[in-house]
């Protein structure tokens, strides 16, 4: 069924309905009206790396996880599968006549606002801190799960518009002072890509944005969203973000004046109770029935092009044997060990030989972890595993010892409930393995919508556990998990053998993590983010200024830079051209070769640096990217696309235009910068545009 045809369907069905029925839909548990064959719908669900909050799900790697892939078809993959869980839960659902919360084919996901700050808690439950590869994974991931037939196999929703991205304390009055220039080259070029790639949602964001209320902004809304760039889909408040306008925004004097200020702004749906006086606000002319009315019709739109008043429902087929199936599990597994960012080996210390190895000491408050598997907003998997689990599985000749060796971020003595005071125990297990693999890192407790970090470094309980171990185990690895940039101090990176970024990898992660340990795959995640060092000063948190953040605008050297990542094997970039080039497109072909003794998945990236342009520029801007599987000895020449619109230059006042500068485009495994290289990642080649 296309838009037109729903959205007449839409309209015949609004119809016959009263004013005050037509403002009750408009809530986010829209009540049933029997007399037009109506269920009950709550428009509310989940499903930011699995179907969230209803029971038995695939979990997939966080959705900062999925960004370290650096490949929108595993994205995609991922997000179709849990479109088929979704079918299938909707299904049983109906069946049993269940219509509560999280049980609809409405999902609020993806996030893809920017992590513009490391401290921000909700971080890890983006696509990092670039527009360009937010962009690529959020379309990926918003075309798997509303599909391709007849119908929408469900429907995706692009949050927080716009410009959300902490301070998460402050949110509900928070006002995000962004410039034009910020907005159009950070902010909003996700959203926009989204809503081309055919987004049905869109959720609108706590904060205001220079002094209007998300939800309640015209410019953003109308203007820009409708009017600009011509979405159809339906716009959604966060989940109390319209009482926010008069409780704390002050921008309406009262419920009322809210609802009718969020509703002729545009925002049809409410995650609240703030449209319950909607109705009391028609009747104060505070709002027209037309604009109830379109309302109404935008949202039952969604609801026809999910099929849920065919006389066969379709996806009816998908069966709940589907749910974390034997498929499913395995595509988890594989998007786990994908997404891992493997940034330092020392000396090619890793794959160990899981056939030498006598004892290995798994240590550290992850190392028997569920929740630093799950991230947050997740759904309950069947079978989770570990690492310590992990690790026993596949170096099943070794003798594996655990200890937590502390809790997560604090240490207390002479504790009644023990558990508090172990980093001694750690040590024992570390004095008697050959290898200790150091499982350290946070959970969806330490960073969340619990709340932001007051510290990028690592908890000092884990620093100090970790180098009580290095001073008893000569050969440690360092696994971290966690969503966001953590610094693990210059004392533990330097004696470390290995370092691997495991994010939170999802359900079969402790499996993902011993597969790459023991070589069954190769490494070849890449930074999402920026890993920045704790010892230097960031950027005012509640400055949305873009000005020393990110890689794009950094001014002092990181840790470790985004689009970093190595592997077992060495890739080569041997050359580069440019094989077609017009307004909107540049074709580039690239050779590349793996000079190493290990297959691997390459992530070709490409980035592009303005020179002499009157107009401030990012000092690289990612702008293709391209995985490419090459079998040891192998070489292959790769075609990728760059769209235009990622190297124009953005002025002062917001415009997009041709930059009057040069633009050179790199091409390789990582940022052109002196640090990638360093740290061991090949060097790229290069192409300047006429």
């Amino acid at each position: 069924m296309n838009y037109e045809t729903a959205r007449k369907k839409a309209e015949e069905l609004v119809s016959k309905m009263t004013v005050e029925e037509k403002a009750q839909q408009l809530l986010f548990n829209a009540p049933a009206i029997e007399r037009l064959g109506i269920n009950e719908y709550n428009w509310w669900n989940e499903a930011l790396h699995g179907v969230a909050r209803a029971g038995t799900a695939t979990v997939f790697p966080q959705a900062i996880a999925l960004a370290a892939t650096f490949s929108p078809e595993t994205v995609g993959r991922c997000a179709d599968v849990i479109s088929t869980e979704a079918r299938a839960k909707y299904n049983k659902s109906v069946e049993y006549g269940d219509r509560d919360i999280y049980k609809g084919l409405t999902y609020w996901s993806p996030n893809i606002n920017i992590a513009r700050d490391p401290r921000w808690g909700r971080g890890h439950e983006t696509y990092g801190e670039d527009p360009f590869l937010t962009s690529a994974v959020g379309t990926a991931f918003i075309k798997g799960i509303q599909g391709e037939g007849e119908f929408l196999k469900a429907s995706a929703c692009s949050k927080h518009y716009a410009a959300h991205s902490g301070p998460e304390e402050l949110r509900h009055g928070f006002d995000a002072v962004v410039s034009a220039k910020d907005m159009e080259e950070t902010y909003l070029p996700a959203f926009q890509k989204t809503v081309e790639a055919g987004v049905t949602g869109v959720m609108g964001a706590y904060s205001a944005v220079n002094g209007v209320p998300a939800c309640a902004n015209t410019e953003l809304i109308e203007k820009k969203l409708r009017g600009e760039w011509g979405f159809r889909g339906y716009f959604v408040s966060d989940c109390g973000a319209l009482n926010d306008i008069w409780e704390h925004h002050h921008y309406a004097e009262n419920a009322e004046d809210a609802a009718s200020k969020a509703l002729k702004a545009g925002c049809d749906l409410n995650c609240g109770d703030c449209y319950t006086s909607l109705y009391d606000a028609y009747e104060k002319d505070l709002v027209t029935e037309e604009e109830i009315t379109e309302a109404a019709i935008r949202l039952f739109t969604i609801r026809h092009l999910l099929g849920e008043f065919e006389s066969e429902r379709p996806y009816a087929g998908i069966g709940f044997e589907k749910l974390d199936c034997r498929e499913h599990r395995q595509l988890n597994l594989e998007t786990a060990m994908q997404s891992a960012v493997l940034l330092k080996n020392e000396g090619g210390f890793l794959p160990l030989d899981k056939n030498a190895i006598k004892n290995i000491g798994v240590v550290g408050p992850n190392a028997l972890s569920i929740t630093g598997l799950e991230g947050n907003y997740e759904g309950k998997a069947s079978e989770y595993v570990t690492p310590a689990d992990g690790i026993r599985r596949v170096f099943d000749s070794s003798e594996v010892r655990v200890s937590l060796g502390c809790p997560y971020n604090y240490e207390k003595l002479c504790s009644w409930d023990g558990h508090e005071n172990i980093i001694s125990d750690g040590v024992a297990v570390a004095s008697v393995s050959d290898v200790t693999v150091l499982c350290l890192g946070l959970d969806n407790r330490l960073e969340g919508e619990c709340g932001d970090k007051d510290s990028i470094r690592l908890p000092e309980v884990q620093i100090k556990l970790a180098e009580a171990v290095c001073d008893k185990c000569e050969n440690v690895v360092v696994v971290i998990m966690c969503g966001s940039s953590i610094d693990i101090g210059e004392k533990l990176r330097e004696r470390a053998k290995a370092i691997l970024y495991a994010w939170y990898p999802g359900a079969q992660g402790g499996l993902a993590i011993a597969k790459l340990l023991a070589g069954e795959k190769s490494p070849c995640g890449r930074l999402p983010i920026t890993i920045y060092d704790s010892e230097k000063k960031l950027p005012e948190y509640t400055d949305y200024s873009m000005k020393g953040r990110t890689y794009r605008f950094i001014e002092d050297k990181p840790v470790w830079p985004f689009g970093f990542g190595l592997s077992y094997s060495s890739a080569e970039y041997l050359s580069a051209e440019i094989l077609s080039c017009d307004d909107e497109n540049i074709t580039l072909s690239v050779k590349i070769e793996n000079t190493g003794k290990y297959e691997i998945d390459e992530k070709i990236q490409v980035y592009a640096r303005f020179t002499d342009s009157r107009c401030e520029t990012p000092r690289y801007q990612l702008c293709a990217i391209k995985p490419v599987k090459l079998s040891p000895g192998e070489t292959k020449t790769e075609e990728l696309n760059v769209d235009r619109f990622w190297i124009k230059a953005v002025t002062a006042d917001g415009i997009r235009r041709e930059p009057d500068g040069e633009i050179t485009l790199y091409i390789g495994s990582c940022q052109p910068d002196e640090l990638s290289r360093s740290l061991g990642a090949p060097a790229c080649v290069s192409i300047k545009l006429a």
